[in-house]
């Protein structure tokens, strides 16, 4: 086709495809702004929006006041063990010195000391006493968190019991919301297909074929590429009978099509040479004859011998000769290319012949 066009009206028409991918990649943007807002029409979704609140209020209260009686408790029992290492300290140092003071008075045995044997001795007692409270209040302390952290277990396994069931809910949600935007995006990119098919069987060849050229390809990648990613999978069962389903629809277009064409040409071929030859346009007879094929049937014709006149597939004249200075040309010529006869001035001098 391209080579039957005027240099000029081949730049007007790639200027006017390069306004048909503009327009369309302006109609792009705006559908995927509007296809991605499109799920904050519905409500955010949070795991808390499926839990018993009041029940799973009170077990993260009580995890976190467990959290902070442990905290606390480790910091005393801390304290205590430095308490206790120091009572057993003292007690020790005394338990030696007395040990030591008691060989010294064995060996001396002066009865002047024996009021010192027991100051001695409650002096030891007082101390061991220390160390054993000491020891008494670390395991207190030791007690205190150990009930903490048991606490806090037994209510985190209550609260993921319940956030299990919770996370189960708001999975079929999510799905169930995804299920609704994607029809969201269906009602949506439908109507625009709708609307691109019928633009492409009766408008594409008018005179704003550019608007509806960029309106279908917006229309093509609305469908395509803002709508089949959110197709429902359902394991690969939606996608793979939704596209059974579409090559099925399209394909049989097809096949009506391809029947409708072959019935076309062939009720065509049984029509006078003349007739056939004034039904086809200039441009597309220039484009058919550019691919080496025949005008009125589309089958390859050797073009480049001079002695084919006809075509040999339907009889569709191909070449004929200038009435005026008798030069073979091209029988879908509007001028001879030889002396520039109008085809009308080579008909009417063929008339007179």
């Amino acid at each position: 086709m391209s080579k039957s066009l005027r240099l000029s009206e081949k730049w007007f028409r790639r200027g006017l495809w390069l306004v048909a991918f503009v327009f369309a990649g302006f109609l792009i943007g705006l559908g995927g702004t509007v296809v991605g807002d499109l799920p904050k029409v519905e409500k955010q979704l949070e795991l808390d929006d499926f839990l018993d609140k009041p029940q799973a209020e009170r077990l993260r209260n009580n995890i976190a006041a467990a959290g902070r009686t442990e905290r606390t408790s480790n910091e005393a029992l801390e304290q205590a063990r430095l308490k206790l290492n120091s009572a057993r300290a003292d007690s020790e140092t005394a338990r030696e010195s007395f040990d030591a003071w008691i060989a010294t008075r064995s060996a001396t045995q002066r009865g002047e000391q024996d009021p010192q044997v027991i100051a001695r001795t409650r002096e030891l007692d007082r101390l061991k006493a220390a160390e054993r409270q000491a020891q008494a209040a670390l395991e207190a302390q030791d007690k205190i968190a150990l009930d903490a952290r048991q606490l806090a277990s037994r209510e985190r396994e209550q609260l993921q019991s319940l956030e299990t069931d919770g996370y189960k809910k708001l999975n079929a949600e999510q799905r169930r919301v995804e299920l609704r935007v994607f029809l969201y995006r269906l009602a949506l990119t439908l109507p625009l297909l709708a609307i691109a098919a019928w633009l492409f069987v009766k408008k594409r060849k008018g005179t704003y074929w550019p608007f509806v050229w960029g309106f279908i390809i917006f229309a093509g990648f609305a469908f395509f590429v803002e709508l089949v990613p959110y197709l429902p999978s359902y394991g690969g069962y939606v996608r793979y009978i939704v596209g059974i389903a579409l090559t099925a629809v399209i394909g049989r277009y097809a096949i009506l099509a391809l029947n409708r064409y072959l019935e076309k040409q062939k009720a065509a071929e049984l029509l006078p040479d003349a007739q056939r030859r004034e039904e086809l346009s200039y441009d597309t007879a220039l484009a058919r004859l550019a691919k080496g094929v025949c005008p009125g049937c589309e089958r390859p014709v050797d073009l480049k011998n001079d002695k084919i006149d006809f075509c040999p597939h339907c009889g569709i004249g191909l070449h004929d000769h200038c009435g005026a200075c008798n030069t073979r040309k091209s029988a879908f010529a509007k001028f001879c290319h030889a002396c520039g006869a109008t085809a009308s001035e080579v008909v009417t001098a063929t008339a007179k012949a």
